[in-house]
């Protein structure tokens, strides 16, 4: 009898040492995948970074050889234009309204002719060899707040909206128009003529509307990085959603 209680005891001890070994082995199974897939979390994060860092690094670079670019093309002219090159947003600024249009006209004036026809070849011609890089080259029309005295502010705006747009389009159409322009094919699949009436008027030093100011043309770069930086990674053969 005493034989028999101690043989099952042996063999329950073993079945509860194998039970262990099995769940131990469980165990550090799991544990090894828990590793490897932490492992491959932090390799597939530190790529994405070393990614994203890439791509900002050649942001920065390719925006500041867009703008060393323009601003020694056009450095001496700025002044006789008028004008002024804004360097974290890449706008050009032609900012002397008497020499754009005429007061609530659309037609651009002689003045503003010769200067787009000197600037347009030159600053194209700059642009092209980052044209891989350019999402879009966006012509912005800004006008002041103001119209006729018997206008409310919201009917002034819609009515320099319209005049703003119209604005934009001329220049556009100017562009197209100038046969040194013709091959330049990726200049008119990027060019945007944008009408933004009163929304971004320029203020005094007492936050007051500077409306000759505000009556303006500007001329911007925009690059693809944004867009670059939103697509998906891809890290051998597979994709990382970067949200």
């Amino acid at each position: 009898m005493n034989g028999a209680s101690t043989s099952t005891a042996k063999t329950s001890h073993q079945e509860d040492d194998f039970h262990w070994i099995a769940l131990s082995d469980l165990m550090s199974s799991l544990m090894m995948i828990f590793l490897f897939l932490a492992l491959l979390y932090m390799v597939q994060v530190t790529r994405t970074h070393a990614i994203e860092t890439e791509v900002r690094v050649t942001a920065v670079e390719s925006r500041q050889a867009i703008y060393q670019a323009l601003d020694e093309e056009f450095r001496e002219d700025l002044v006789r234009w008028n004008a002024e090159f804004d360097r974290p947003t890449l706008t050009l600024r032609f900012r002397e309204p008497d020499v754009l249009f005429d007061r609530n006209s659309a037609r651009i004036k002689p003045e503003f002719d010769a200067i787009l026809r000197d600037f347009l070849p030159r600053y194209v011609a700059q642009l092209r060899p980052f044209r891989e890089v350019i999402r879009e080259i966006r012509v912005e029309g800004h006008t002041s707040s103001e119209w006729s005295p018997n206008t409310s502010p919201l009917d002034a705006y819609f009515a320099n909206m319209d005049l703003s747009q119209q604005r934009t389009q001329a220049v556009l159409r100017f562009a197209y128009g100038l046969d040194s322009l013709q091959p330049e094919s990726w200049f008119r699949e990027r060019i945007a003529a944008v009408g933004l009436s009163s929304s971004r008027p320029v203020r005094d030093a007492s936050g007051r509307e500077d409306p000759r100011a505000s009556r303006r043309v500007e001329f911007s770069v925009l690059t693809d990085f944004e867009a670059r930086l939103l697509e998906p990674i891809k890290l051998d053969g597979a994709s990382v959603d970067r949200k």
